[in-house]
């Protein structure tokens, strides 16, 4: 009969003891996930979506490279003399290639949130490549007024940014319904607001930045952009209107 030392013992205790470790941390992960899925899913409501089951997995991918944004390449540009106290900037963003989703729902936040869980999906790892391709800043909401210039057009873009490392040959979405388009350069100019992006708020920002621009034909007045440099879940997010401005 084979003898069992003093070291078997304490070998099996040291086993028994990392299963129980590891047991216990996936136990805290699968919390964590849950804590952050009903998050999501609180502030999905507050914008008249459903937030699918299967979400949690891109969200909590996605929350833990959260530090990790690669900002999109721009130029600022040189205000004019007469702009320099103006609480806005000139910037020109250079041709890339942005992944983007079309939604035409009854409200804008509706629009924009399914899109950009489409956009989560293929950031984490529905993409010919299969791994997660790494976040980018901001997303942008390409947006259109009535002709009376009083509501939004319902279909909104919404454009992700493919990041630096794969612009040259970006990874296809498995969901036909995400497109890779290839943008022109683009000259804007910007100003920053905080809080939830709604209709409503977005129309009162437009109209603040008419106001501080003055009257102008060098942007368009039927076309314009809502940048977003943080997720949903975040209460006080940073935006940004882009008024665009016209080829020269």
């Amino acid at each position: 009969m084979a003898r069992i030392t003093l070291e078997d013992l304490e070998g099996l205790g040291e086993e028994d003891g990392d299963g129980d470790g590891a047991e216990e941390e996936e136990e805290e992960e699968e919390e964590q996930r849950e804590r952050l899925f009903a998050h999501w899913e609180a502030v999905a409501s507050t914008h008249r979506v459903t937030l699918p089951r299967d979400m949690a997995g891109p969200i909590a991918q996605m929350t833990r490279h959260g530090q990790a944004r690669e900002p999109v390449p721009y130029v600022t540009l040189p205000r004019r003399e007469e702009c320099e106290e103006a609480a806005f900037e000139e910037r020109r963003y250079p041709a890339g290639k942005w992944a983007c989703v079309t939604k035409g729902e009854p409200l804008y936040e509706q629009s924009i949130s399914m899109s950009f869980m489409k956009l989560m999906r293929y950031i984490c790892k529905e993409n010919s490549v299969g791994s997660y391709l790494g976040m980018t800043v901001p997303v942008l909401n390409e947006i259109h007024l009535t002709k009376e210039g009083t509501e939004l057009e319902r279909e909104v873009v919404t454009a992700y940014y493919i990041p630096g490392e794969f612009q040259q040959n970006p990874p296809v979405p498995t969901d036909p319904e995400i497109h890779i388009t290839e943008r022109a350069p683009l000259r804007v100019i910007t100003r920053v607001f905080y809080g939830m992006t709604t209709e409503e708020t977005i129309l009162r920002e437009i109209s603040l930045f008419w106001e501080l621009l003055g009257s102008t034909d060098t942007v368009l007045q039927e076309t314009y952009i809502v940048a977003a440099y943080e997720n949903p879940s975040v209460p006080q997010r940073r935006n940004e209107i882009w008024f665009i401005c016209r080829a020269e």
